[in-house]
């Protein structure tokens, strides 16, 4: 098996594999693959927390479905590509080595790689999507490929040594660090802040990697420009009432000389 990131901005994983060699991903994230490729899709993938773990990842967010790509009788190339501007991050896994990545970050991986929840908290309504915050669990043995938004900032955290993030930043983590989320202390920082109430604190020692462009806040920016949305259609209806508007006071204002 070999593997190459091409791309800058929106970079995309191809990988190509030896007879019988595969990858797993979730359902969904095939970007483009050669015929020799063989899919097969299940509920589950490498043994990651069975029925139960792949429920609560579905709830989560997640998808409830992986899906096998093979290499069959000849080599072939499979690719995946990231659906928001960012980077594609491969990561060694070993028992001693699991990692906690976020609820999307997770692209791909060999097959005796597993995935389950790691770690999953609700923060209230409108946070998140009103789905809370979850984190994905990589372990077993082998390579997988994280999906992360924006720019990408490394931090070696040694022991004891705490980081406090906004959840959105929180790309990826080794599993030896420790996370809880906290609330922003004082009461007008967290009214008055604008930087929302809750804060992930992450101790060392380990890497966590984070990411400049959390997807919920990319989502938030784009909702204010849809027709759809709640804030699109106030800006549509505030756009065409003005001009309404304009136009009756013009006719009005005719009317009148």
């Amino acid at each position: 098996m070999q593997t190459r990131i091409q791309g800058t901005v929106m970079p995309v994983l191809e990988v190509q594999l030896d007879p019988n060699d595969s990858v797993f991903a979730e359902s969904g994230e095939l970007s483009w693959m050669t015929a020799s490729i063989q899919m097969t899709t299940h509920t589950q993938m490498g043994g990651g927390g069975g029925l139960m773990g792949m429920f609560k990842r579905a709830v989560g967010g997640g998808s409830f479905f992986m899906t096998e790509y093979r290499a069959v009788q000849r080599p072939g190339e499979v690719a995946f590509a990231t659906k928001v501007p960012g980077h594609i991050v491969p990561v060694p896994v070993s028992p001693s080595n699991e990692y906690l990545v976020h609820r999307h970050g997770f692209l791909c991986a060999t097959p005796q790689v597993t995935l389950g929840v790691g770690f999953q908290q609700s923060l209230g309504a409108g946070i998140f999507g009103g789905d809370g915050f979850l984190l994905q669990k990589i372990g077993g043995n082998g390579t997988a490929w994280l999906e992360l938004s924006g720019e990408l900032i490394q931090k070696n955290l040694a022991p004891g040594e705490t980081l406090r993030v906004h959840p959105g930043h929180v790309g990826a983590f080794q599993a030896s660090v420790g996370f809880q989320i906290t609330t922003v202390p004082g009461i007008k920082n967290a009214i008055f802040g604008g930087d929302g109430i809750f804060l992930a604190a992450l101790t060392g020692p380990g890497t966590v990697w984070l990411q400049t462009l959390p997807i919920s806040r990319l989502a938030h920016q784009i909702a204010e420009y849809l027709p759809s949305g709640g804030a699109g259609r106030a800006a549509s209806i505030g756009v065409g009432g003005g001009l309404l508007g304009g136009i009756v006071g013009s006719m009005l204002n005719g009317n009148d000389n």
